[in-house]
């Protein structure tokens, strides 16, 4: 069913008895054409645009839990496009117009707030290479804007500004930033790409893959052998783990990124801000919690679950930023699955075995990659021909000295 105002309304005057469940639940076929591992959402998001943009058919996902139960549904919900390299910015930015325009395409409330997102400048170095960015993204197309301290007071006059060990001199403001709910997107592109054919196929982990002469012809899985004539891998932080299966070793490791969400408050963040002196960035939800996180953990882990110096490091982060927030209590936390690559930048290319196909090391972006990345993975499934913003994007780059070095933006190899 397609929703509607009209259609809220009929259901409310119907004691809501007409609502069906937002996507199927098949058992897995035999084979299909297309088969995506990792139902997080930059693989519901590829299965949607093979469906409505390159014309697929049979195509699966297959997720070893539960829809928005990975990454996708444990991160801080911020979405922008502020990056300096153009490999990266013209991705972003193409990430942030789809952003833009995806609940009508999706027939989905995600939530989309473009409430617009702040990086604060404490120096005047810090200050001079916000403007380098800022010119790198409207160049790009994006939109920046470079604000004095009267600026940036004007937007949060609730700032520490002089009484701190990191006075604020200025910062960058993108206008179009902002947050989007994210288990709506988790949900909006199942729901979207099952409108279509998709079948998502949930407690379905991949144990294997069936590789014969350099040809990848299917995976097996904990409900019984799948054949596919093409698989893309999206698992974000276990890509090591998965792709290990085909005997490939990435350039990536795994760090938990943690999260954190106050009580409820009043109105008080108007957008995001992000701490240039320290790694804290937080904004508020539509509930009224403050949304925030900082740094990695400083060690390799697959659990989704931090540890104590770094709730310390962020929540002081936060105070010496915003004093007044020391008032509020911690609701609750989470920790998330980072794919580090070693430049900071993501992978999205076809792999050394015919047939097999990948996607990730996403670091911090991940999330609001997430409808690019999708379209991406989606048009090199379907065509082996990789988008105009993510040529860049190839497995190769580190040993052929083409890396994307997002510096302060993406991950530090000498922070982890």
């Amino acid at each position: 069913m397609r929703y509607s105002a009209l259609k809220v309304l009929k259901e409310g005057l119907t004691g809501h008895k007409g609502w069906k469940p937002a996507w199927r639940k098949p058992d897995p076929k035999a084979a299909y054409d297309i088969i995506i591992v990792g139902g997080g959402g930059h693989g519901l998001a590829a299965a949607y645009y093979l469906a409505k943009k390159f014309d697929q058919k049979r195509i699966a996902v297959l997720e070893k839990g539960w829809i928005g139960g990975g990454n996708v549904g444990r991160n801080t919900t911020i979405v922008r496009s502020n990056y300096m390299l153009h490999e990266n910015e013209g991705f972003y930015e193409f990430a942030l117009k789809l952003w833009e325009k995806q609940e009508q395409d999706l027939n989905y409330n995600t939530m989309v707030s473009q409430r617009g997102i702040l990086n604060l400048a404490h120096t005047d170095p810090q200050r001079h290479a916000f403007a380098r960015r800022g010119n790198s993204m409207i160049l790009n197309g994006a939109d920046a804007v470079l604000l004095d301290t009267a600026g940036v007071r004007k937007i949060c006059p609730f700032l520490n500004f002089d009484d701190a060990r990191f006075p604020i001199r200025g910062g960058l403001w993108q206008k179009r930033g902002g947050t989007v709910r994210h288990d709506a997107v988790a949900w909006g592109y199942a729901r979207a790409a099952d409108m279509r054919g998709v079948d998502i196929i949930e407690n379905c982990e991949v144990t294997g893959f069936d590789i014969k002469d350099g040809v990848c012809s299917g995976v097996q899985t904990s409900r019984g052998p799948i054949k596919a004539k093409k698989i893309g891998v999206s698992v974000a932080g276990s890509s090591s783990r998965v792709m290990a299966m085909a005997g490939m070793r990435l350039p990536i490791e795994t760090h938990v990124l943690q999260a954190f969400v106050s009580e409820g408050l009043k109105p008080t963040i108007p957008g995001v801000v992000t701490y240039g002196a320290g790694h804290f960035y937080v904004s508020q939800s539509d509930k009224g919690g403050l949304v925030f996180g900082g740094d990695l953990d400083g060690y390799n882990s697959y659990a989704q679950r931090g540890n104590l110096p770094v709730v310390e490091d962020v929540c002081e982060g936060g105070v010496s930023l915003i004093p007044m927030i020391g008032k509020a209590r911690l609701l609750r936390m989470w920790g998330g699955l980072m794919d580090m690559s070693m430049d900071g930048s993501p992978i999205i290319d076809k792999t050394h075995i015919d047939g097999l196909y990948f996607n990730g090391g996403w670091c911090y972006g991940g999330f609001k990659a997430t409808p690019a990345s999708g379209f991406a993975f989606a048009q090199l499934l379907a065509t082996d021909v990789s988008h105009d913003t993510a040529k860049a994007y190839r497995m190769d780059r580190f040993s052929k000295g083409l890396m994307i070095d997002e510096k302060g933006q993406g991950g530090q190899p000498n922070l982890h």
